[in-house]
């Protein structure tokens, strides 16, 4: 009865890790499929203001928008690294002309002053109508935080719908990487490739399988080979 009992507690174990292994699989799988699609994007046409509701999900697609910057409204996303250095992510809303659209722009990094770091690095925003160059993306990365903070100029996450209640304005569900040219000072627009996580998934992967085994060995060597060595 007790080695019934081990054997079926081994099987269970074996196929539970196994299928935990590969789901870890499958989710990669589902990741290559997704950074295929966003490398199909970047090669299409850039889009205007009039396309983006028909193409909400065309992340990596590239974008020429024009409109005006509303700066009174910019948040600063405080440490966010970029060339090996630690500043912010400036995030600026843009009224897209013709549409009454608005769409927050990672317009790029600044430098955060050592000494002092509630001071803002000088930053200059074009007033009028601008055009603007970029690629649709994701909303901005998440950072652990202890406490959220959900004001002020400087904060560690934004969570679009949440800022769009707080500004009382409807935002798109994407925001852009802004790429191109601009007359705003010292803006560094050095984007790393978004992480999808697949080396996450393969390391999962590899673990999961890893126990599989060693369930099993384990079970062949107590079960099998050591009696009969006796």
């Amino acid at each position: 009865m007790r080695r019934l009992v081990v054997l079926i507690a081994a099987v269970l174990a074996c196929a539970l890790t196994a299928r935990l292994g590969i789901w870890q699989l499958d989710r990669a799988s589902q990741k290559l499929a997704l950074q295929a699609r966003m490398e199909e994007q970047a090669k299409l046409p850039a889009l205007g203001n009039a396309d983006l509701s028909a193409n909400p999900d065309a992340i990596q697609r590239r974008v020429v928008l024009h409109g005006r910057w509303q700066p009174e409204r910019t948040v600063w996303l405080d440490n966010r690294p970029m060339s090996g250095r630690v500043g912010f992510f400036v995030v600026t809303p843009l009224l897209l002309d013709g549409t009454g659209q608005t769409i927050l722009v990672q317009r790029g990094w600044l430098p955060r002053n050592q000494l002092d770091r509630t001071a803002l690095p000088p930053l200059i925003t074009p007033m009028g109508n601008v055009e603007v160059q970029g690629r649709l993306a994701l909303t901005p990365s998440r950072l652990f935080e202890f406490t959220p903070s959900t004001s002020g100029v400087i904060r560690q996450n934004l969570d679009v719908a949440a800022y769009a209640r707080e500004i009382h304005q409807a935002l798109l569900p994407v925001t852009v990487w802004q790429t191109g040219p601009g007359a705003d000072g010292d803006l560094k627009r050095d984007w790393a490739a978004p992480d999808l996580g697949l080396q996450t998934h393969y390391g999962y992967a590899f673990q999961w399988f890893a126990l599989c085994a060693l369930i099993l060995g384990l079970y062949v060597w107590f079960q099998l080979v050591k009696p009969r060595r006796r």
